[in-house]
């Protein structure tokens, strides 16, 4: 007799450590003031190679001031990030970000915004070329090489905008809503192939996002954060399967009390009036 097969395969607890956060927190010092203001402190957590993580929190609350402390785009006031086993000091190249605007180059074609990182790092023409079509391909846009940014839709740029993120073959992605606006039948046909491709690739990923849902679908834990200063006041096993098909993972029953855990976490409605 067969084994049964477990609802969920949590990324393996022997896998090493991919993002490290120690004691972290950030001040932004403004003009006239004594001692400047904390965004976030005191955040810990830790995340696996092959774990996509989500951290969710009010607005305001230091989500992204994590995502550009990780990635190196400034440092932290206080602790420290580790990525890939080292202590982070400046930008770092096994980190792709991909964000909520597409942000395409309007005077490169498609599979020129595609190429860019890799004409960066030198690559010969040849190789940018079949590594942009081949993502293209994945991405659903074949055939869309040679056209512009502004002859495509919103839906379509933020595909080339995820191509050219995995063009690079990053080993940790970070994004930061990359489809908030976007409609909901786009967002969720984009959340399905990201998913897909981090779930094949066996890629690191953390992910902010403000939908509860899209948190659940994608995620294997969800970080939550508080109110500013920010810090995380509970960590989520999202303990369902299909973390590799997200619109099927949104049909299980256990989505529901799942986003209302989040919801009583967050808050949500308690100071609003009706009008």
């Amino acid at each position: 007799m067969n084994a049964p097969v477990p609802r969920w395969a949590p990324v393996a607890g022997t896998a090493p450590v991919e993002i490290e956060f120690r004691n972290v927190g950030k001040c932004f010092a403004r003009k006239g003031e004594k001692q400047a203001p904390h965004v976030v402190r005191n955040v810990n957590f830790t995340i696996r190679k092959g774990e996509v993580v989500s951290i969710i929190g009010p607005s305001g609350c230091g989500k992204s001031t994590l995502l550009n402390m990780g990635s190196g785009l400034y440092p932290a006031s206080e602790g420290e990030v580790i990525v890939g086993g080292e202590r982070v000091t400046g930008p770092v190249r096994k980190i792709a970000f991909m964000l909520q605007k597409d942000l395409l180059m309007p005077w490169r074609s498609i599979r020129r915004n595609v190429e860019l990182g890799l004409e960066i790092d030198g690559r010969p023409a040849a190789e940018r070329r079949a590594v942009a079509d081949e993502l293209l391909t994945r991405c659903h846009l074949d055939g869309f090489g040679d056209h512009y940014p502004f002859q495509l839709s919103g839906g379509m740029r933020q595909r080339a905008a995820l191509a050219r993120t995995l063009a690079i073959d990053p080993q940790v992605l970070f994004l930061d809503e990359p489809f908030s606006a976007l409609d909901a039948q786009t967002k969720m046909i984009l959340q399905q192939d990201l998913a897909r491709m981090l779930f094949e690739e066996k890629k690191t990923a953390l992910f902010i996002t403000h939908d509860l849902t899209e948190a659940i679908a994608l995620s294997d834990r969800l970080l939550v954060m508080s109110a500013r200063p920010g810090t995380l006041v509970e960590e989520i096993v999202v303990d369902l399967p299909l973390r590799e098909n997200p619109l099927e993972r949104r049909k299980l029953p256990e989505i529901g009390p799942l986003a209302g855990r989040l919801m009583d976490l967050l808050k949500v409605g308690e100071d609003t009036e009706l009008h």
